[in-house]
């Protein structure tokens, strides 16, 4: 059966697959990648419940948690496509009944990033807060020689966008950018699904 080009582009890009037109070696292009400029992540607001001196800790959901699990990882790029070593990454969030802990630190957290910028944390997908529409996870990122960038994580999957985050993004007034909205891959067992979402983020040098 012949595929028609979007089809076939589409199931290329789930795959992972990586075309060129001319040969290059397998190394070259991972250096030309890495080298690529970025653009920097739009900026989101920082919100109400932000708190500093969080605990260093990857893993912020509890046995026996309500909510589906997440698991959530990135790398830390600055916008000349160089990776950000010991960058620091704070995330915060609502449990999945939508409530932040204002007293405590659960689902709270001050990460730095990996020797190759790397960060990752297990959690749930949030709850709908009721102050806001979307779900979301808030960001506060630092590295030496660029601008803090302050912004959120939105879930494409979000009932709120009805299954079409392109056109309805902007349902959540917070919601600076399409670029802020992810998708979510579904893994495991049936009882025992993971949400898996990936989110890298760039800074701007200062």
């Amino acid at each position: 059966m012949t595929l028609q080009r979007r089809e076939f582009l589409e199931r290329a890009a789930q795959m992972g697959a990586l075309l060129f037109a001319a040969p290059l070696s397998l190394a070259s292009v991972s250096q030309a990648l890495a080298a690529a400029a970025r653009r920097p992540t739009p900026a989101d607001a920082l919100g109400p419940f932000y708190r500093r001196l969080a605990p260093h800790q990857a893993v912020l959901r509890a046995p026996g948690d309500p909510g589906l699990p997440l698991k959530l990882a990135g790398i830390v790029y600055s916008e000349t496509g160089a990776t950000l070593p010991r960058a620091s990454v704070e995330l915060w969030q609502t449990n999945a009944s939508g409530q932040y802990d204002t007293v405590g630190n659960r689902y709270r957290t001050a990460l730095v990033a990996d020797a190759k910028g790397g960060y990752g944390v297990e959690s749930v997908i949030p709850g709908h807060y009721p102050g806001r529409v979307c779900q979301h996870v808030h960001y506060l990122v630092r590295a030496e020689g660029h601008k803090p960038l302050v912004t959120q994580l939105y879930f494409a999957t979000d009932r709120v966008f009805d299954g079409d985050p392109d056109r309805n993004y902007t349902r959540d007034p917070l919601c600076t950018s399409r670029e802020l909205v992810r998708p979510v891959i579904l893994t495991g067992e049936p009882k025992a699904i993971v949400a898996n979402v990936s989110f890298d983020l760039v800074l701007e040098r200062a």
